[in-house]
């Protein structure tokens, strides 16, 4: 769900920072749960929250959840896979089109996801789950 700048209100920062909190705890749930599944599998099982930016109404802010899975004998360290959310982002946008710098006619534009916080839950169980139903 996108969000003008003009509709950004302590209560949709709040709503923000809920969401943030319950998937940087959840994070740490599936991470204890799935990891010894995965090193069984000699596989390297990575989940995170991840944050950029200090105020939620500036661009450049942006807070995802994440996972990342990565074979152990892989001396690289290369990802087999990695899945992204994106919880909270803030761009200065011009033409739809992200920018860095402040020109004319551009905007400020917050995107949250349109997916409640048990459907992103769900989400991350589910791509779990078939990640580990591939023959790995």
């Amino acid at each position: 769900m996108k969000y003008q700048q003009k509709n950004f209100a302590e209560e949709l920062k709040i709503k923000i920072q809920e969401m943030e909190s319950a998937l940087k705890e959840h994070s740490e749930i599936v991470l204890r749960e799935n990891k010894f599944i995965f090193e069984n599998r000699n596989l390297e099982f990575y989940v995170g929250f991840d944050l950029d930016g200090s105020d939620h109404f500036q661009p450049g802010y942006c807070s995802t959840i994440s996972i990342g899975i990565s074979d152990k004998f892989n001396p690289d360290g290369e990802l087999i896979n990695l899945h992204i959310i994106t919880i909270w982002e803030c761009q200065r946008r011009v033409l739809g089109l992200p920018i860095s710098k402040n020109i004319p006619g551009s905007k400020i534009i917050g995107e949250f996801p349109d997916e409640s916080l048990e459907e992103i839950k769900e989400e991350l169980k589910e791509y779990i789950e078939e990640f580990l139903n591939e023959e790995y």
